[in-house]
Order: structure tokens, then sequence, then C-alpha cells
């Protein structure tokens, strides 16, 4: 996967593409592998890099979506299992299937908690990777040695899957590339091209050269996730905002705080959501929230108030409660969740996507969650297909081993020379940011650490992409920059 083979492509001007993806987040990867896995000649343009903003910000499951249960929402459950089944079959290299665990407190909370749980065992039915049982007191503070003992009854233990969230975009942009796809970070669409009121492409720059790019492709899909509307309003300017969004926050802490192998899950919180504290990369993720919120920045910061609303309820469920001094790292990330009507609490809306088709033809897909993106996936490149009036041909990704799982091909958080070099030869890394936010996740895990490594990334890089020590002093100073923002307090 390289990205100056990837703007040659792009340069092509006889290349006329059959579907050509915006976005390069989990909707949008998923999509061009689906579109490619067909055999389309198929083009993903990212304004930033790979899963820049809420798809490297997730509370990291692969999950059905328990809450979902209360809501109503049985489809959606039972789709998300089963897509979770896949994942973990198709990525095996970055997922793995996690323990949970509901500690019960009211006199009635292990049954409540039970019923529930077999329902969603019940919906996993042939996709199941566990079943859900009752825990006593004593089995219970096994699994979560550090929660809170005093008036603990017992508990309800059950498996969802975990993976890292940043790492499986990587691999969806080099599986797409095996796939004859193409792939390029730091190209940002600035025009839609329309010939005869229909759309036929648009207009790309390079935002590291500035040069521009007119692309022709037959079908055009929207997967900005949050900037969903801005891409909609380049098609018509007067076009009604389709998504709404919220902001969820999440801490990281030293393992200690939760040193064993399962996870917690409060199964109601004030705001109507769940909370976890799941063990990851040796560090505990805590989270979340569900903020509204109206800016979409893609450097989204947590509130004061949600960092405030993590640590009371970890106080509430750990023995061992973190503090502000405690906390390693921060990071908040935005959904773009489908609006209905003037409802302000996003935690009640619903997780499903939603296809839109313009009268010009653009291809809008939104809403949705990262467990779901190979449905969704499946789902757009179908629509789009329809819309270009191109072969039709089944999705082959239902059974698709992404990049690196036959050989089990993992990696490792920690920065070193070789992980740099990999990382800008391989995966398109083109900034600080890129090595020690998402191909490695040492910013994420440890702000402070990744701001020490900063210069020595700068150095290794530099020498990958003949870049000066002009550019390197730029790099540290930025990367530190946006650091302090996932240092709190």
């Amino acid at each position: 996967m390289n990205r100056d083979e990837s703007l040659r492509a792009i340069a092509d001007r006889s290349m006329r593409w059959d579907v050509l993806v915006i976005g390069g987040g989990a909707t949008g990867l998923g999509t061009a592998v689906d579109a490619a896995s067909r055999g389309y000649r198929t083009l993903l343009l990212e304004q930033h890099d790979f899963a820049k903003a809420t798809s490297s910000r997730s509370t990291k499951l692969i999950h059905g979506g328990v809450r979902y249960l209360k809501q109503g929402n049985i489809s959606l459950v039972r789709d998300s299992l089963r897509e979770r089944a896949l994942i973990l079959r198709n990525a095996p290299h970055l997922t793995r299937k996690q323990s949970f665990v509901v500690p019960a407190y009211g006199p009635f909370d292990r049954a409540f908690y039970g019923v529930g749980l077999k329902l969603y065992d019940a919906l996993a039915g042939e996709f199941s990777i566990g079943q859900s049982k009752m825990i006593s007191r004593d089995q219970a503070l096994r699994e979560l040695p550090t929660v809170a003992a005093h008036g603990l009854r017992g508990g309800v233990q059950y498996f969802d899957g975990q993976f890292d969230d940043a790492r499986l975009a990587i691999a969806l942009a080099q599986t797409l590339h095996e796939l004859s796809g193409w792939a390029a970070n730091y190209v940002r669409v600035t025009r839609l091209l329309k010939q005869n009121g229909r759309i036929g492409g648009v207009i790309a720059r390079d935002e590291e050269s500035g040069k521009e790019f007119e692309v022709s492709a037959r079908v055009v899909i929207n997967a900005t996730g949050v900037f969903t509307d801005s891409i909609r309003r380049f098609d018509d300017e007067s076009a009604e905002p389709l998504v709404t969004t919220s902001q969820g926050a999440h801490i990281i802490v030293n393992k200690s705080f939760l040193p064993g192998e399962s996870a917690l899950m409060v199964p109601k919180t004030k705001d109507g959501r769940v909370l976890f504290a799941i063990p990851w990369h040796d560090h505990v993720v805590i989270g979340t929230t569900d903020t509204p919120v109206s800016e979409t920045p893609l450097e989204p910061r947590p509130l004061a108030r949600e960092i405030e609303f993590l640590l009371e309820h970890a106080a509430r469920y750990l023995a061992k409660a973190p503090t502000e001094r405690d906390i390693l790292s921060t990071f908040a990330g935005l959904r773009p969740l489908v609006k209905a009507g003037a409802t302000r609490n996003t935690a009640r809306l619903a997780r499903d996507h939603t296809i839109v088709v313009s009268n010009s033809g653009l291809v809008t897909i939104t809403g949705g969650k990262w467990t779901t993106y190979r449905k969704m996936g499946e789902d757009v490149a179908g629509q789009a297909a329809q819309v270009a009036g191109l072969e039709s041909r089944l999705s082959q990704t239902h059974d698709l081993r992404l990049h690196g799982a036959e050989t089990q091909q993992s990696w490792s958080e920690a920065v070193s020379a070789g992980t740099i070099v990999r990382a800008a030869r391989k995966e398109m890394a083109r900034t600080v940011e890129d090595v020690l936010a998402r191909r490695t996740r040492m910013l994420v895990l440890d702000a402070r650490a990744a701001m020490e490594a900063a210069p020595d990334v700068a150095a290794a890089l530099a020498a990958e992409l003949n870049r000066d020590e002009t550019w390197q002093r730029a790099q540290v100073a930025s990367f530190r920059e946006l650091a302090q923002g996932y240092l709190w307090p």
C-alpha cells in the first residue's frame, strides 16, 4: 500500500472509476472493500488519515449492543451479533473474545440481567461466541478483583468482542489494495462534478502538494460520518441536515484499576447509557458518555462534565477508584446519528444505518457503528451499483479474511524503528501523529509517553519520507500541541 502509487492512479485521466468512495473511516473502508470484492474499479479518498475521526475513537468493542434490547431494536441487535462473529472470524489477528461481568447489588439484579442476557444469547443463535451465566459473589470477585465488594450479591457473565479500531481500519485499507482497489489519505474532495445534472466524479486536492485532480467515476458514495452533510451540500446547497452528532468520551488508566481479564459492564447510568471498564493493551478503557454537540471538529475534546461523569461512575463500582491524577490519556469521538425530529437525547437515537440517493445520483450512507461496517458496506455498494448501472455482482466480504489474518500478522503498540518503517512504507503513515495515534496507539494509551517519543519518531519518519530537519521540528511541535488535548487536567 503505497501513497505515491495511489496518487499516480488518481492522476490517470483515462481512468473512469466504477465506484468512488469519499471517507476513510470504518464505513468508507468497508464500502470500498465490498465494492472491490465484487470486481468494481474502486477508489477511496480520505481528507486526513484513515480512521482519523470517529473510527479510531470507539470504546473498542465489537458487540450486539446490550442496551438496544431495552430500546426494542431487535433487528439491530441480531444483525450486530451476526457481524460480530464475522469480524472475529475474518480478522482474528486484531480481534478477540472478551468476557464481561455485570455486577449485581440489588436482590433481583442477577435474575433481571440474566434474563436479558439470555435473550442476547438467543438472538446470536448460530453466531454465538459463548453463553451467558449467573455467577456467585466469589466468582464475580475472581473475575473483577477490584469491583466494589460492599453489597455485592454476585453477577452475570457474558461474552462480546474486542478489537483495535484504528488497526482494523488500516487492515481494511490494505485489503482494498489486495483486491486491486486504491485508497489515498490526505486527499480532500473539494467539489462534485456534474454533467447534465448527474454526478460523474469529483475534484480532489492532495493536501501535501496542493495539486488538484479531476477524477471521473460512475457513482460517488458519501461515507464521511459526521461530515456527511457537508458533502451533501456540495451536491445541493439547500439539503436538509441528515445527521445529528453526539460525543462519547473515554479515559485511560493503569491496568491496576482492573487487573483481571474480564471487563466490567454497568447496565444503566444516569444518562441511560451503559458504562464499561475494559482491559485493552495492558491498560483500562473507561467509557463512554453521550453528549449532544453542534460542532464537528477533527479533534473533539472531552468536556469537564464528561470526565467527572466517568470518574464518578468508576468510583461507584471500583474499590480502587481512579482520580484525575490517574488518567494517562483521554479521548472523545463523535457519532453520526440519523436525525429523529427535535430530540436532544442522543442516547436514545438508533445506531441503524441509512442510505439516501439524491436526484443527481450522490449515494450517501450514514449512521451505523463499527460492528456493522461490513453489512453497511454490502448494502451501500449494492445500492450504488444500481445507481451507476453496473453489472450486478454479489458481495464477497462475508468470508473475506482481512489483510494479515492468514499469517496472523500482528503488531505491537510499542514504537520502534521497525514499526515506523513499516508504517511509512506499507501503511501510508505521513506524520508523527499517524504513527503515534493510529499505526501504534501510544497517544491514546499514554499521552505523556507519546510526547516524549515524538522527536525519535519524527527523525525516523523523515528518513523514510525524505523530509528535512525543519519538517521534523514542525512535526514535533504540532504533535505535542495535539497531545496536550489528551492530557487531563
